[in-house]
């Protein structure tokens, strides 16, 4: 069976692990593109307007989609947020990593938090969310965001394990002072620290690597059964 070849959109190269822990192999090959420039522009030029940045989504799509991919997959949030797919000139699949995810939250009956490291994805992530609750005429939830503060730089300086640890410390913390919430962390770049406070807690964390493995799964033709919570234990 030929291989389908999906071109991946990053902001940040740590998350070609997580996608290629939990999904590469069988019948499915990545393709990876990573860019944090744009992320960095938003933050530092007050005249990128969010006409500019989503003129250069557009454009980073375009530039994957002919490469001869069968399918574009985004990871991050922010792009998901700026993308409007009627603008693109070629058509083929884009499957968005906040799709799947959103879709499990929504089947949860309790009140939730949703962490995030990076404050510019918060907006956009929660709109896209409210927007799905009505979409699928979904009972309304109670979702509240919460911004682990100072720690999304640590990533984008390369210092990972800081990054996780940090991560790891403040979601135990939170866990057994608010222990009656749900908790899910929204950034693919927070699974290894959902996963060690699993492993150490035994509460589980709703993170969005879980809900894709799910999705490719039901997608792809191989569906392999593959265990979520030890698919990138050795990622760091």
């Amino acid at each position: 069976m030929q291989k389908k070849k999906i071109g991946c959109l990053h902001a940040h190269h740590s998350n070609i692990s997580y996608i290629e822990d939990a999904l590469g192999g069988g019948t499915i090959e990545f393709v990876h593109f990573v860019d944090p420039g744009l992320m960095n522009r938003m933050k530092a030029d007050p005249d990128f307007n969010l006409r500019k940045a989503q003129e250069k989504v557009h454009e980073q799509i375009e530039w994957i989609i002919h490469t001869n991919v069968d399918a574009v997959f985004i990871t991050c949030t922010n792009y998901i947020a700026l993308l409007d797919e009627k603008r693109l000139s070629a058509s083929v699949p884009i499957m968005k990593m906040d799709e799947p995810f959103f879709r499990d939250l929504t089947d949860q009956n309790e009140p939730q938090i949703l962490l995030f490291t990076n404050p510019a994805t918060v907006e956009g992530t929660m709109q896209r969310l409210q927007h799905y609750v009505n979409a699928h005429h979904k009972s309304p939830q109670l979702f509240e965001a919460k911004v682990i503060d100072n720690t999304f730089d640590l990533i984008m300086q390369g210092k990972q394990q800081e990054y996780v640890d940090t991560l790891t410390d403040y979601m135990q913390t939170l866990l057994l002072t608010e222990p009656r919430r749900r908790l899910s962390v929204a950034q693919l770049s927070m699974v290894q620290a959902a996963l060690n406070v699993e492993r150490t807690l035994g509460i589980s964390v709703g993170n969005p690597l879980k809900s894709l493995v799910r999705y490719f799964e039901n997608e792809f033709s191989d569906k392999k059964k593959r265990a979520e919570a030890p698919l990138i234990d050795s990622h760091i």
